[in-house]
């Protein structure tokens, strides 16, 4: 039997250099230096964060947990990849803390466009998962009316005012496809505006390549935390293409039983997926099967 891991399985960019933002203040700090804290899950891997739980990294989830710490704790906070609302990074400054910014440049980027495009006095329309904390976060760097979309059914039932001119941006791990047939029905309708293509080109290629791998395998393993956005489109994708698709956290939630007929077994991992869990798991696999 072989095993094949997709090329793009693990890290992103912006994932790997949150991660080493903390461990790098962790460094910095060792040495009885300032409490450090994430906004929210730096990333969303149960793994990673208990690793850093483990180092004394605590985490902040609202403006009034922070509130809440004595002012001699009030150290430095990483704001995680997906990035927050700008009225979050302003309240944590004014309380106090050292603040340091480790959202994903593409975030980021989708943050500039919302804030400029607002100003400008066009709505907003994010394609993405409503309550994700990037979208949560890009929302909070509007000033204009803002609409989230997760589909093509509530593009079709959005009711936007004839004079309005949208602005209309996606979550960055939001699948391709989707957000293009998204586009597709504002354009139908006939609403003005300009779209900007805001889906992370890893993002893409890692869902495109998963999908290729699924199509022509026996088995597909998907490797990712519980709330990874990313990672739930991966397995939704490639459980289209093959229908043994197993979606796991670690090696421990893999019960696979094998018919003798499986030849081909493939491996990809959202990009929260630490490299040493998706080692243990191809290992695993080619060793048993």
């Amino acid at each position: 039997m072989e095993v094949i891991l997709a090329e793009h399985a693990g890290f992103c960019f912006g994932v790997r250099r949150a991660v080493d933002t903390v461990y790098e203040q962790i460094d910095k700090q060792k040495n009885g230096g300032r409490s450090i804290y994430t906004y929210g899950p730096i990333i969303h891997n149960e793994e990673v964060v208990g690793d850093l739980q483990k180092r004394g990294v605590r985490v902040l989830d609202s403006l009034a947990e922070a509130e809440r710490v004595p002012k001699e704790e009030r150290g430095t906070v990483i704001i995680r990849s997906h990035g927050v609302e700008k009225i979050v990074c302003d309240g944590l400054k004014e309380l106090g803390f050292e603040v340091v910014d480790a959202t994903c440049p593409f975030v980021k980027r989708i943050h500039n466009i919302v804030e400029q495009e607002s100003a400008a006095g066009k709505s907003i329309v994010i394609v993405g998962n409503a309550g994700h904390p990037e979208v949560e976060g890009i929302k909070g760097w509007s000033e204009s009316a803002t609409y989230v979309v997760e589909s093509v059914e509530e593009a079709g039932k959005l009711v936007c005012r004839p004079e309005e001119e949208l602005c209309i941006v996606s979550q960055t791990t939001f699948n391709y496809k989707k957000f293009q047939d998204v586009v597709e029905i504002f354009k139908e309708r006939g609403y003005n505006g300009s779209v900007v293509n805001t889906v992370c080109n890893a993002t893409e290629v890692r869902q495109a390549e998963a999908r290729e791998l699924a199509a022509r395998v026996d088995v597909m393993i998907v490797i990712g935390g519980n709330h990874s956005s990313n990672t739930r489109k991966l397995y939704e994708i490639c459980r289209q293409e093959c229908g043994m698709t197993y979606y796991i956290q670690t090696l421990d939630d893999l019960h696979l039983r094998l018919p003798e007929s499986v030849r081909l077994v493939g491996i990809t991992a959202g990009a929260s997926t630490p490299n040493n869990i998706i080692e243990e798991v191809q290992n695993y696999v080619r060793i048993n099967f």
